[in-house]
């Protein structure tokens, strides 16, 4: 399948990313605003052409306990929800963080708390960035600004979650995957054999091979001893993930003198408030998170040595505050500005937010 420029909804560039990453199955359950993954993955019926494998489970629950067995086979699962869904996944997402196991999950978020509404949100922040389920445990996540990167993060978020046996997740909000623009989609990637997996996937429990051990995969150990054993495992590997896999975009940050810090498609309203401000004379530059795990903390440390303070733009009540303030370690002042219930801010908005920020700050 050659490389080709199609005009699509973020959602339905995560369905078509995913056939053509060689994915071998997605489970899910419908939720707004996600539900066109798993509607353009019906009616494209990729498992008369790659054989892979597209359910509806009767519960998000279910969904994420079928991702938890294919992944514990060495394949390529998926699954996606929205905010209320993944709550209901977390349980299943920490056994997976427990045994190891590589996946990806794709969560469209939308305002809370509650079943809250269906206008888009950034307030998952926290049960994504933060763990969500129960004990010590990290999820790589991704935060997309575009369509372009909705479909770019599948075969990013599978090649982290496979290279640290570790879940993965696409953490998007309403707008991004709801809006519609031009992507470039990948060329199709063969799934991988039964031969192939058991080679690069020693652990994985495909059955007994003669003369070998079963493989088991479990995320239970009753002993305290063992148990602490494989969290400063899991620590030892999270230290190397926030070491290696940090990503971020920087935006007329060279001279600037106030940092406006965004992700997702508050970043994108956020680079229009940039230039309304650059028009206006104020420096000031944007500085988007790609990785929100791992944060990109020491950069912002950097950058806080040459500037006066930050606005964070948030589509929550302040979430990624927190983990800016403690990225900068107190050398600046950190601000935050934030619409609530899916109400969208906009470019004047944000731009008259840091005009008061900027004000107290002389």
């Amino acid at each position: 399948m050659a490389e080709e420029i199609k005009l699509m909804k973020g959602n339905e560039a995560i369905a078509h990313a995913a056939i053509r990453y060689g994915t071998d199955g997605y489970f899910g359950y419908p939720i707004t605003p996600q539900s066109e993954i798993m509607e353009t993955l019906m009616e494209e019926r990729p498992w008369e052409t790659t054989g892979m494998v597209v359910l509806q489970a009767e519960s998000e629950v279910s969904a994420i306990n079928m991702v938890y067995g294919g992944a514990a086979c060495g394949k390529r699962v998926m699954t996606s929800s929205s905010s209320p869904g993944i709550s209901l996944k977390q349980e299943g997402i920490s056994y997976m963080a427990g045994a190891e196991l590589p996946a990806l999950i794709v969560n469209v978020s939308r305002g809370g708390p509650g079943l809250g509404t269906i206008q888009p949100s950034q307030a998952d922040y926290f049960q994504t960035v933060k763990g969500g389920g129960h004990g010590d445990y990290r999820l790589i996540t991704l935060a997309p600004n575009s369509v372009q990167e909705m479909a770019d993060h599948v075969a990013l978020g599978f090649d982290l979650a496979f290279k640290y046996n570790n879940p993965a997740m696409i953490l998007a909000d309403g707008v991004i995957g709801q809006m519609m623009e031009k992507v470039v989609l990948p060329p199709q990637r063969p799934r991988k054999t039964e031969e192939e997996i058991r080679r690069e996937q020693p652990w994985a429990t495909l059955g007994k091979p003669a003369g070998r051990k079963r493989n088991v995969v479990t995320s239970l150990e009753l002993d305290p001893a063992r148990m602490e054993e494989n969290n400063i495992r899991f620590q030892k590997k999270y230290r190397q993930i926030e070491e290696n896999e940090v990503m971020f975009e920087e935006l007329m940050c060279d001279d600037a003198e106030y940092l406006i810090v965004a992700f997702g498609s508050q970043a994108r309203i956020s680079q229009k408030s940039v230039e309304m401000a650059r028009e206006e004379g104020i420096k000031v530059g944007l500085f988007r998170p790609i990785t929100l795990w791992p944060f990109p903390s020491k950069r912002l440390l950097e950058l806080s040595k040459y500037i006066k303070g930050i606005l964070t733009v948030e589509l929550n009540a302040g979430q990624m505050v927190e983990d800016v303030k403690l990225a900068v370690n107190c050398n600046i002042p950190v601000e935050y500005f934030g619409r609530l219930g899916g109400v969208v801010p906009t470019p004047d908005e944000v731009l008259e937010n840091l005009r008061k920020m900027r004000k107290l700050r002389k």
